[in-house]
């Protein structure tokens, strides 16, 4: 699948970003099975750890308008950068619980993108299930 359209969006998400410490600007799209698109961007904050990231603001987005995990068909995260961007560890944690382990998740930058998903960047993850 040609996952460029989702790609663009993530970087159309990513004008919206709050990142006035790091200058570091990430988008994230959602799409859907209905075929909604779903942005989300990173906010930053003096406090660092009331950060949140472009990723988990996608999800979130959707879960709290009614969407879950079978609702959701791919997951482009993007970022000015090179290597790739890649979600952070708290990020991972949220995925692999809010997404099916073999969702794709599109990590991208200006030139190209990769597909991975959940079970490939957090192997053996603790979710629900493991309590």
């Amino acid at each position: 699948m040609d996952y460029q359209k989702l790609v663009d969006e993530a970087f159309i998400a990513s004008e919206n970003a709050y990142a006035p410490y790091s200058s570091f600007k990430v988008g994230a799209s959602l799409l859907l099975t209905d075929g909604t698109i779903i942005h989300g961007t990173n906010i930053e904050n003096a406090a660092y750890g009331s950060t949140m990231c472009a990723e988990r603001n996608a999800v979130f987005q959707a879960y709290c308008q009614g969407y879950r995990k079978s609702d959701i068909e791919a997951l482009a995260i993007v970022g000015d950068c090179s290597p790739l961007i890649s979600p952070c560890g708290a990020c991972r944690q949220v995925l692999a619980e809010l997404l099916d382990p073999y969702t794709p998740i599109v990590l991208g930058c200006k030139d190209y993108y990769e597909v991975t998903n959940i079970q490939e960047l957090l192997p053996r993850a603790f979710i629900g299930e493991s309590l």
